[in-house]
C-alpha cells in the first residue's frame, strides 16, 4: 500500500545536503517548499474553487493555498492518521480571518484514507495534487491509481510530482532519496506513464519541473520533475451506482469552515463595523471644519464635503469620487449629526456588503442608532468622553 507523501525537510534533497565528496547542492527556495510554490502558481493562474491534495502528508501544502479567495473547499487524503493530525491546528481560522473575512465559504477537509480507493466526495474536483506521492505505491496500488485519479476523480485539472532519478548521481550514492521509495523515474520513464495515462484518460500534459541542477551538473534536468495534465472536454458521465454516489470509504478527522461574507451574522457584523467607522470619520472632519471656523482658522480651508473625508484618506476613482459626491450629503442638527444610507452605500467598502438601503437598514438596524424614519445614521456631533 502507499505511505503519506515526503514531508519537508526528510529526504537527502528536501534541504541544502553537504555530501561527503561532491559539492553541496543548495537549493534556495528549499525543494519542498518550490513544489508547493508550483502549485499555489497554478490555483493563482486557474483559479480553481475545489482542490484536493492527495498524500497530504500534515497538510503543508493546503496550508501554503488556503489564503487564495477563489478556493471554496480543500480536501486532503493521506493514508497515515497520526500525521494528518499531526499539524492541524494550522488549518484553523485565526484573529484576522473574523476582523476581514473572505468573500465566499471555505471549508477545509482531511480525510484519512488510501488515495487507490474511490471516494464519491471527491468527484467535481477542478485541481487535483499529488505531490511526492506516485513513488511511494507499490506496482499494485501504481496501477490503480490512474484508474482511481483520472478515470473515477476525473477532475480538470491534475498536478503530480516525482523525483528524476537522471538527477540523482549528483547526491551521494544511493539507490533511492527515501527509505519508504517503491522507485525512481527518470525523464523518460516519466514521460512515458504519463503521456499513456493522459492518452488512455483524455487528458493533456504538459512536463516541467523544480530545483535546477548546478550550472555544471550536465543535461540531468530538474531534481523534481512534474507533469500538469489537462482534461479533454467534459468528464463522461457516469450512472448514478452506488460506487458513484454513495460510498464513502474515507474517515474525517479534521474539518473547518471559514467566516466569510457569505454568512449572514459575518456580513452584518462587517458592514456594521463599516457603517460605524465611515460615520465616525465623517462626523470628525464635519466637527474639524466647524471648530476651524468658529476660531477665525482663515488660513485652514474648510472641509467642504465632510462626506470625502476620511482619515486616514482613501483613495477613490474618478467614478467613485462622482457617485459620492451625487449622494445626499451629511448634515447637523444641534449637536446631532446625521449620515444619510444612501450616502454611506455610495462607499464602495460599503457597497460591496450590500447592494441597497434596504438591505443595510435591514442589517444594521439592531446595532446602529438610526433617525426616525431610518433614512440616516445618527450620532453625537461632539463626544463629551474625548
Amino acid at each position: 500500500m502507499e505511505q503519506s507523501n515526503t514531508e519537508e525537510g526528510n529526504s537527502v534533497v528536501d534541504g541544502n545536503v553537504d555530501l561527503p565528496v561532491k559539492k553541496a547542492i543548495n537549493f534556495y527556495p528549499p525543494l519542498y517548499r518550490q513544489r508547493y510554490n508550483f502549485v499555489k502558481d497554478l490555483v493563482n493562474k486557474h483559479k480553481p474553487k475545489k482542490v484536493a491534495d492527495l498524500g497530504c502528508g500534515s497538510a503543508s501544502l493546503i496550508q501554503t493555498i488556503k489564503s487564495h479567495s477563489c478556493l471554496e473547499l480543500i480536501v486532503g487524503v493521506d493514508i497515515n492518521e497520526d500525521k494528518i493530525g499531526s499539524k492541524r491546528c494550522n488549518l484553523s481560522p485565526v484573529s484576522g480571518d473574523y476582523l476581514s473575512p473572505r468573500d465566499l465559504n471555505l471549508s477545509i477537509i482531511l480525510y484519512h484514507g488510501s488515495v487507490v480507493e474511490r471516494d464519491c466526495r471527491l468527484l467535481g474536483f477542478d485541481l487535483v495534487a499529488c505531490i511526492e506521492l506516485i513513488e511511494h505505491l507499490d506496482s499494485e496500488d501504481l496501477a490503480r491509481f490512474p484508474e482511481v485519479v483520472f478515470g473515477y476523480l476525473c477532475p480538470a485539472m491534475i498536478v503530480i510530482s516525482t523525483p528524476n532519478s537522471d538527477f540523482n548521481p549528483l547526491f551521494p550514492t544511493v539507490t533511492l532519496r527515501d527509505s519508504d521509495h517503491k522507485f525512481e523515474w527518470n525523464r523518460k520513464q516519466f514521460q512515458t506513464w504519463a503521456l499513456d495515462v493522459a492518452n488512455c484518460y483524455s487528458y493533456s500534459v504538459e512536463f516541467t519541473g523544480v530545483g535546477e541542477p548546478p550550472e555544471d551538473a550536465g543535461n540531468v534536468g530538474y531534481c523534481t520533475q512534474i507533469g500538469v495534465f489537462q482534461r479533454i472536454g467534459a468528464p463522461a458521465t457516469k450512472s448514478c451506482g452506488a460506487e458513484q454516489c454513495g460510498e464513502h470509504i474515507y474517515k474525517i478527522v479534521y474539518s473547518v469552515s471559514y467566516p466569510s461574507l457569505q454568512q449572514k451574522q459575518v456580513r452584518k457584523l462587517v458592514l456594521t463595523n463599516e457603517v460605524s467607522r465611515q460615520v465616525q470619520n465623517m462626523r470628525w472632519s464635519y466637527a474639524l471644519s466647524l471648530s476651524l471656523l468658529q476660531n477665525g482658522e482663515e488660513n485652514c480651508q474648510k472641509t467642504s464635503d465632510p462626506g470625502l473625508f476620511t482619515f486616514p484618506a482613501p483613495v477613490f476613482t474618478e467614478l467613485e469620487k462622482l457617485k459620492i459626491e451625487q449622494s445626499p450629503k451629511p448634515f447637523c442638527f444641534g449637536n446631532k449629526f446625521y449620515v444619510p444610507l444612501e450616502r454611506l452605500l455610495a462607499y464602495p467598502r460599503v457597497s460591496r456588503l450590500c447592494d441597497s438601503v434596504d438591505t443595510m437598514r435591514a442589517l444594521i438596524a439592531d446595532t446602529v442608532r438610526l433617525n426616525t424614519d431610518g433614512s440616516a445614521v445618527t450620532v453625537d456631533l461632539r463626544d463629551h468622553n474625548q
